[in-house]
């Protein structure tokens, strides 16, 4: 039998579109933003990333993994929400996915949104001009090397 390579992506990344943010409320308006981002997928209900997120976003200092546990839980209640989600493993694990799309750093010990800038201008200076534009590059090698390989005489 032949072994079959995974095809695991050097990167990746979802970008979804919405309708314009116009009149949601703080909670809604960053669940929209997480799933414009591909931090949540449509209709799924394990959506603590949007707290976590949310809570980083409002916070004017650096906190600690159980500082952003304890918000979160007191986000969910009063959001209504399931307590779902809040082990400290699953929270850190949030704030790495946040990292990883260079919009959370960490200092020491503790996270803030990356140098305290605005989400547009860590978007398009990380995201847009940096990743993307690499996943995008790849994309066209693929796309050249195809032609190249399979075109119409």
């Amino acid at each position: 039998m032949k072994k079959i390579s995974r095809d695991t992506p050097l990167s990746e990344l979802t970008l979804r579109k919405y309708e314009k943010p116009e009149n949601l409320k703080d909670r809604e308006l960053v669940r929209k933003l997480c799933l414009s981002l591909g931090l949540l997928q449509p209709g799924d209900s394990r959506d603590v990333i949007v707290d976590v997120f949310h809570v980083l976003l409002k916070s004017k200092k650096s906190l600690t993994s159980t500082e952003v546990e304890k918000l979160v839980i007191q986000n969910r209640k009063k959001a209504k929400q399931q307590l779902l989600g809040i082990a400290p493993s699953n929270i850190r694990r949030q704030i790495l996915r946040l990292r990883d799309l260079f919009l959370v750093e960490k200092l020491k010990n503790s996270y803030r949104i990356r140098e305290q800038a605005k989400l547009a201008d860590l978007f398009n200076d990380n995201l847009e001009k940096y990743y993307l534009n690499a996943i995008l590059l790849r994309v066209r090698e693929y796309l050249k090397e195809s032609d190249r390989r399979f075109a119409k005489q």
